[in-house]
This record gives structure tokens, C-alpha cells and sequence, in this order.
């Protein structure tokens, strides 16, 4: 059963087209966007609780961020979902298919035209090999912001450390911090294997940007650029396992760190 997301400013139109995507039998989850930025936050929020989707049956002339224009951030994505358009407007098919359109619907829908897009999803979602989750790379995955009424797409790798806010996360960059709903939780989950540690209830860091690891009196501090970390109690341990080696002996082998005297005590 396909999942996919209807994205239209329009409530008529959003309703319609919702309606009649429920009605197929090869559909079994229909979710909703009034427009292209609010649908790049769900996608990015489905990435991150591993939620798959399908497809996308959108408008394309939105205020803001058009349809055209959620295609193209769309190859910022591992695995983006695939594009139907749903439009009034006929001028733009030949752009459509060269971003990779998978259909072209004209409004008013008719329900047999919608249901060769649909075949058209179920035969490409059946055609297509997922990446394997241990060998995409890191890089791949970007996370959808908004700043000053532009969406922005920021690359994982960018992001030395993700603070938790409330119902938000704020992930800092080298160029400032930006603002994403989304749990910390289910953050911590998506990006462990790509080697994010969490030292706090409320922070997680990035351990490529770790430059130094400090223990204190059975307390611990990590060091990411110019700022200097608290780790709890709770996670001393399990940044102590997975960092000190790495600092210590960093070609992974046993023995003492000759500059620092001695052996850390376990």
C-alpha cells in the first residue's frame, strides 16, 4: 500500500484531490500539505522517524516555494519520493519531466487519469532498490529549514551539534543555528550511524567536530569549536566508551597516549 502526500494551497482542490486519492484501493495512507515549504518539513520530519513516502501529488504555481521548485530541492534527499504534478496550468509539463515527473495531471481531475498516476507510483515503488541504510553516505541526507521566508536544505554534515528547544531542535552550523520541529529523540535514532552521540537529555553532538574530550572529577566535557560541552552523568559512560580510544590511540590500538603520561583509567 502506497503512501503519499497531496500538496495544494487550495483547500477545494486539496480536499478533491485527497478524496479521490483515498478512493483507490492501491493507496492507503494520504497525507496533507497547504504548501510546498510546510510539505518539505513533513518530508524531512517522515526521513527522520523512518516514515516512508511514497510519492507526492502536488500543485505547481504555490505562494512561495513552488512545485517546480520543491522538485529540484527534492535531489538533496536519499531517497526522494517520486513527483506527480496536479495543475490548471499545461505551461510547464516540458520542465515537469525534465526534473523528473513521474506524471502530469490537468485539473479538473478525472478519476481514471489519477488512477494511471497511481499505477505509474505503485510500477516505480516496485521498480526501485533502496540504498542500503550502512552504506549511504552521510552527506546525502538534508534537513529542510526555513530562514527568512526561504527554505533552505542544510547538509548533515554541516551540523556540529543539535540542542533541544520544546517541540523544536536547533541544529548549529558553523553558519548559525536554525530552527526544526522534530524530536530530539528520534533525531538521536536517525543519525546514530552516522556518528552523533547524545551527552544530554537535550544535546547531541556530531563526534567529527569533537576536538577534545575533558573528565573532571568523574564529569565530562566535550569540546566543538569554541564551545565546551557538558556531558551528564547518565551518558559519561557511553561517550567515554566510544571517544576516548578515538583521542587516545586514534589508529585503534592498545596501549598509553605517550603525550598524556599515561594510560586512562577504566
Amino acid at each position: 500500500m502506497l503512501h503519499v502526500l497531496a500538496v495544494d494551497d487550495e483547500r477545494p482542490a486539496l480536499e478533491e484531490l485527497t478524496y479521490l486519492l483515498r478512493k483507490d484501493p492501491r493507496v492507503g495512507r494520504v497525507s496533507r500539505a497547504g504548501d510546498a515549504s510546510s510539505a518539505l518539513r513533513d518530508l524531512s520530519r517522515m526521513l527522520v522517524e523512518g516514515d516512508r513516502l511514497d510519492a507526492v501529488f502536488m500543485d505547481i504555481r504555490m505562494p512561495g516555494l513552488d512545485g517546480l521548485d520543491f522538485t529540484r530541492l527534492l535531489t538533496g534527499f536519499a531517497a526522494p519520493p517520486h513527483v506527480v504534478f496536479v495543475t490548471a496550468h499545461d505551461d510547464c509539463a516540458v520542465t515537469a519531466f525534465e526534473l523528473g515527473a513521474l506524471d502530469y495531471l490537468l485539473k479538473p481531475v478525472r478519476p481514471e487519469r489519477l488512477a494511471e498516476s497511481v499505477r505509474r507510483v505503485v510500477g516505480a515503488v516496485d521498480r526501485a532498490v533502496p540504498p542500503p541504510v550502512e552504506t549511504r553516505d552521510p552527506d546525502d541526507e538534508m534537513i529542510p529549514v526555513e530562514l527568512g521566508g526561504r527554505t533552505r536544505l542544510v547538509s548533515r554534515r554541516a551540523v556540529t551539534h543539535v540542542e533541544a528547544q520544546g517541540d523544536y531542535v536547533r541544529l548549529h552550523t558553523a553558519d548559525g543555528g536554525y530552527l526544526v520541529r522534530m524530536p530530539l529523540s528520534a533525531l538521536t535514532k536517525r543519525w546514530e550511524d552516522a556518528g552523533f552521540i547524545r551527552i544530554h537529555r537535550s544535546t547531541l553532538v556530531a563526534s567529527a567536530h569533537i576536538t577534545e574530550v575533558r573528565f573532571d572529577g568523574g564529569r565530562a566535557a566535550v569540546q566543538i569549536g569554541d564551545e565546551l560541552l557538558q556531558v551528564s552523568r547518565r551518558h559519561t559512560r557511553e561517550v567515554r566508551d566510544r571517544l576516548v580510544r578515538r583521542f587516545h590511540h586514534p589508529d585503534g590500538e592498545d596501549g598509553c597516549d605517550d603525550a598524556g603520561g599515561g594510560c586512562d583509567d577504566r
